[in-house]
């Protein structure tokens, strides 16, 4: 090889960017970056783009990350959706993962997915399944995901069916022709990417949990009243896009997103009830095949334990049905 092949090699762009936008978010951050490290394929850059933090996310960059693939990239605080577009705009590679501050990464997630674009150059869009863990890291046993691939844009209009932004990985073409995130959400603004992308490419599914989705107070404590605005404005943008034929499918869009509110209702640190139950009727009114579904039932289950336990005794009870799950499961982080 001459010098000039080695120093065309060394100045060439990585394969994979990867994305972390970061908020205040020292508590978590180190152990992110270090499952980034212990990926199985290095040809990554990590774009950290410290979206206008008050923690010491600079001096611990400055002092103890040495990585050169790592670059921090700082900026006025401008919310989620400005932080990963910043990410995405100061990439050069031919794929993008993000990866949230607080999540991790299974080690050969990256290796996996590259080699399924790679193979399927049709595809625009990658994603795998999602373990839950909680703040220690522990895992709470269960997987989220689904196993749809190919032409899903019927399937996301009703829900968003990529539980986590950090499980995919996205070739960068994609937002050439789609465009950046929706600046002016400040909720699901994921979900309204991942329906631009799927409108137009097929997309892949790895059915393997190779993120850890970490849930935590601070995570699930959202505005619902946020996020419900959220909800309605990404719905009423997506089925204005949407052909004649999938039309029909509104009224499973929002019984969906009124099912996730009464989560968020129960999951915040408040453990709202009766929030949780307006917004179940709420769903059930939009979509009344809703009633006889799985995660309806869950959730008046999770509404009665709640109700009859009171929030202190409902939280010791999660703890003992996550470690019974967790057993039953085998997951480990």
């Amino acid at each position: 090889m001459s010098l000039k092949d080695v120093t065309a090699e060394s100045i060439a762009a990585p394969k994979v960017s990867i994305v972390i936008p970061a908020y205040n978010a020292m508590t978590y951050l180190p152990d992110t970056l270090a499952s980034v490290f212990q990926q199985t394929f290095y040809d990554f850059e990590v774009l950290l783009v410290d979206d206008g933090s008050t923690d010491s996310i600079q001096t611990w960059v400055a002092q103890t990350v040495f990585d050169r693939r790592v670059k921090l990239i700082s900026q006025p605080n401008q919310g989620l959706s400005a932080a990963r577009n910043t990410g995405i705009t100061h990439s050069q590679s031919e794929y993008i993962a993000f990866l949230d501050a607080d999540d991790l990464w299974h080690p050969t997630k990256l290796a996996q997915q590259v080699q399924w674009l790679d193979a399927h150059p049709t595809l625009g869009l990658i994603y795998n399944q999602t373990a839950q863990i909680d703040s220690a890291g522990t895992p709470t046993g269960r997987v989220l995901g689904s196993a749809i691939s190919g032409n899903i844009w019927p399937q996301m209009l009703q829900r968003n069916i990529i539980d986590c932004p950090s499980s995919v990985l996205v070739r960068r073409q994609c937002f050439d022709r789609v465009g950046l995130f929706d600046r002016t959400l400040r909720s699901v603004e994921d979900w309204d990417m991942w329906i631009r992308i799927a409108a137009i490419y097929p997309v892949a599914v790895i059915c393997q949990p190779l993120v850890y989705y970490r849930q935590h107070p601070s995570n699930m404590s959202k505005n619902w009243r946020v996020m419900e605005q959220s909800f309605d404005r990404v719905i009423t943008k997506a089925f204005a896009a949407a052909p004649p034929e999938l039309q029909a499918l509104k009224p499973q869009s929002l019984g969906s997103a009124a099912l996730v509110l009464a989560w968020k209702a129960l999951q915040s640190q408040d453990r709202d009830c009766q929030l949780a139950r307006k917004f179940q009727q709420r769903a059930i009114d939009r979509n009344p095949k809703l009633r006889i579904s799985s995660e309806n039932l869950r959730l008046t289950i999770a509404i009665l334990a709640l109700k009859w336990l009171g929030a202190e005794r409902y939280s010791r009870f999660l703890s003992i049905a996550y470690a019974v799950r967790r057993r039953r499961s085998g997951i480990t982080a």
